[in-house]
């Protein structure tokens, strides 16, 4: 016999309640054009690679992992996009920097200069950063060491 009201009874019968919430992250992920940022985000979001199209401004995709959420933000990698980074770098807690491995020596020279800036940003300076070597399947990759 239950003694509680017909929801409490069904509660405590076959629910456990909600499940604790997930952390949640807030990160910034930046690098130049054609780097594999949105490749990388659609891959951690398990979405179709053939839907990809280069992120021209911005967009925030929620990456659930078992025991938190990572609320990525990426930033367009163009010239023009990028003089503009440092307004989006309020309130993240990470940065993932995706630079191409196999691109040309001018290309990973600029890849470096934004890493650096990103580096000695006041508002990043003291994050934790992933630095991302992609593209390492293509015949022209730099190893690590190189990059």
């Amino acid at each position: 016999v239950c003694f509680f009201l017909p929801w409490q009874c069904f509660r405590a019968l076959c629910c456990k309640g909600p499940p604790p919430p997930r952390p949640e992250y807030d990160l910034v992920c930046i690098g130049l054009t054609g780097s594999g940022k949105t490749s990388l985000l659609s891959q951690l979001c398990s979405e179709s690679p053939e839907n990809i199209v280069s992120t021209t401004g911005f967009s925030i995709k929620a990456v659930p992992f078992q025991n938190a959420i990572l609320n990525i933000k990426e930033l367009g990698g163009a010239d023009n996009i990028r003089k503009y980074w440092s307004r989006y770098y309020q309130g993240s807690q990470g940065v993932i920097f995706v630079l191409d491995s196999a691109s040309s020596e001018d290309d990973l020279e600029t890849a470096r200069n934004e890493l650096h800036s990103a580096l000695q940003h006041p508002q990043l300076c003291t994050l934790p950063f992933l630095i991302l070597a992609n593209h390492q399947d293509k015949p022209a990759a730099r190893s690590v060491q190189e990059v």
